[in-house]
């Protein structure tokens, strides 16, 4: 082999060799999102009853009429919301705040799921999306829009750009850090 093919070969192992922590990430967010059927399925182990007593909590289910109903409902809603959040935490693009919409949807959903059993679920929930639309969309619109003029005006690659909008926290704290 000439001693530029072992150069490259040098430099293409140097690129995809990991470390233990971002093994041992990576190991917890595949196992996080492989439980997720067993997780959905855990309403099944609730009683077919209207008002079911733990020692923890009672729950009283005046609108559905089940427990098995309203947990089946916001296993539904959980799951995905649970799914988002990790997609949110671990996405590396710059558009990963468009995930914040259904984020937002979803724990709507749960909210009123919740709230006494009165209300239908998904009922007027574009209303109170519209203040967090009215933020997110814009942004990402502009994001967007700087990204391709400089497309246009740069000799850089797309992924160049996007390196050079992302935003990226040391850890999972600071990310969530970002945020509040």
């Amino acid at each position: 082999m000439s001693n530029k093919q072992l150069k490259s070969k040098e430099a293409q192992s140097e690129f995809l060799r990991l470390d233990k922590k971002s093994m041992i990430i990576g190991s917890i967010i595949a196992t996080l999102i492989a439980i997720t059927p067993y997780l959905f399925y855990l309403y099944e182990s609730v009683p077919n009853i209207r008002v079911w007593n733990t020692f923890l909590f009672t729950y009283d289910s005046k609108y559905y009429g089940s427990v098995l109903t309203v947990a089946w409902t916001l296993t539904g809603k959980l799951i995905p919301l649970y799914l988002l959040f990790i997609w949110f935490f671990t996405c590396r693009h710059w558009w990963y705040h468009a995930l914040l919409v259904p984020i937002a949807m979803y724990a709507y959903q749960i909210f009123i799921t919740l709230n006494d059993d009165l209300h239908y679920v998904d009922s007027n929930q574009l209303i109170y999306l519209i203040p967090i639309m009215a933020v997110i969309v814009p942004s990402i619109y502009l994001i967007r829009a700087q990204i391709f003029n400089k497309v246009n005006t740069a000799n850089k690659s797309l992924q160049e750009l996007e390196d050079e909008f992302k935003v990226s926290p040391k850890s999972f704290w600071d990310k969530i850090k970002q945020y509040f």
